[in-house]
């Protein structure tokens, strides 16, 4: 009640965890880019009292901006999460879409590891262990830890390169994120939902491009956790809060594998 009576007055608390969506943000290459184009522009029809209305076309991939993974995103021989066998009718999948997954209000913990580490921002390529979301989550900032049921989100400062695409991609350099021990770590504990702030939100070593995405396959296939993509920590990390409501729902596209979602962080006085 602390927290929603500081809302209601209007105290700062709600802090918006999403990426902007615009043409040429960064985007992985295997998936089709966001693009906006005005369908009805202003003054291209006029209502007889003047007044106007303006529209757009939106097309962009179901992985691209601040998304969600489904279950279905990720098969091993054929099978999905569950030994679920991968099934499609009308081009879509008919078990472990996105629109099974329900709107999730529940408790978030933030593992801050560029903090942990005494930088701004981790290095290309770098990992985040298992030992990494022990000491930022039980120890560093006041031992929140880890309950089941939680979303855990990993900070790794990335957001800071958004506005170089070639940088926040890190095709050649790498890009820092969760590595599998870490991601066993989190299935064990049995967390709802794992959320990073690069596009494949894993460990990507220099020059091994996607390949291999072991946690991928850890988190989606093997445990049927979640997976939450591109988000912006930096906000979050700046209140120096590392437990809060967190609030996040993906788009209801049946049978689709990932769908864009705007996570809110509710941070109490």
């Amino acid at each position: 009640m602390r927290l929603l009576d500081a809302l209601a007055a209007g105290e700062p608390g709600i802090i918006d965890l999403s990426q902007p969506l615009r043409d040429g943000m960064p985007c992985s290459p295997t998936h089709p880019g966001f693009h906006l184009a005005l369908a009805r522009r202003h003054g291209d029809s006029v209502r007889p009292d003047g007044m106007t209305g303006s529209h757009e076309l939106i097309t962009m991939g179901g992985h691209v901006g601040t998304h969600m993974d489904a279950l279905c995103h990720v098969a091993v021989d054929g099978r999905m999460h569950g030994g679920v066998p991968v099934a499609i009718e009308q081009g879509r999948y008919t078990r472990h879409g996105i629109d099974e997954v329900p709107p999730m209000v529940c408790r978030g913990v933030l593992a801050d590891v560029p903090a942990l580490r005494g930088t701004d921002r981790l290095a290309p390529g770098e990992p985040v262990t298992a030992a990494d979301l022990d000491s930022a989550l039980d120890t560093a900032f006041g031992g929140v830890g880890v309950r089941r049921g939680d979303v855990v989100l990993i900070r790794t400062g990335w957001p800071q390169l958004w506005d170089d695409p070639a940088a926040y991609l890190g095709t050649g350099s790498g890009v820092p994120g969760l590595d599998a021990g870490g991601a066993r770590r989190l299935a064990e504990a049995g967390v709802r939902a794992v959320g990073g702030d690069t596009l494949a939100l894993e460990h990507i070593p220099a020059g091994a491009g996607l390949g291999r995405l072991p946690v991928h396959r850890i988190l989606l296939q093997d445990a049927g956790i979640n997976l939450i993509e591109v988000m912006n920590l930096e906000a979050l990390a700046a209140t120096g809060a590392r437990e809060f409501v967190f609030v996040c729902a993906p788009l209801r596209i049946v049978g689709a594998t990932g769908a864009p979602v705007r996570p809110l962080a509710l941070v109490g006085p």
